[in-house]
């Protein structure tokens, strides 16, 4: 599964679209928060408000083999970008507050602009 999420990061990044910028900043050697966010954005970016990622995708992508220890970093980072507006957070199909207490799964999908 990870292989499979670095593929789609690296796919992103090799394009000239909107979030290769963001996909080669997640694969690279920043810090990990930083990647994470920009996992969320490509994922979620290229993948379009019709379609959503999920936290774990990014956890993934970002920590490989050690991607739970990554899933509340993910889910904080994806409160936040819902915050600032460029992402919303979803379950069952309907918007959550980022500032909402809520648990269990969740997607994440781009805000169309």
């Amino acid at each position: 599964m990870a292989d499979r999420l670095r593929n789609e990061l690296e796919t992103i990044a090799a394009g000239a679209g909107r979030y290769a910028d963001v996909a080669r900043t997640a694969l690279g050697d920043a810090p990990v928060g930083t990647r994470l966010e920009a996992a969320i954005r490509a994922l979620a970016g290229h993948r379009g408000p019709r379609s959503s990622t999920c936290p774990s995708d990014a956890a993934r992508a970002v920590g490989g083999e050690q991607w739970r220890a990554l899933m509340d970093a993910a889910r904080d980072t994806a409160r936040s970008l819902a915050r600032t507006g460029l992402v919303e957070i979803t379950q069952r199909g309907e918007v959550l507050d980022p500032d909402a207490d809520w648990r269990g799964p969740i997607r994440i999908r781009a805000v169309d602009r």
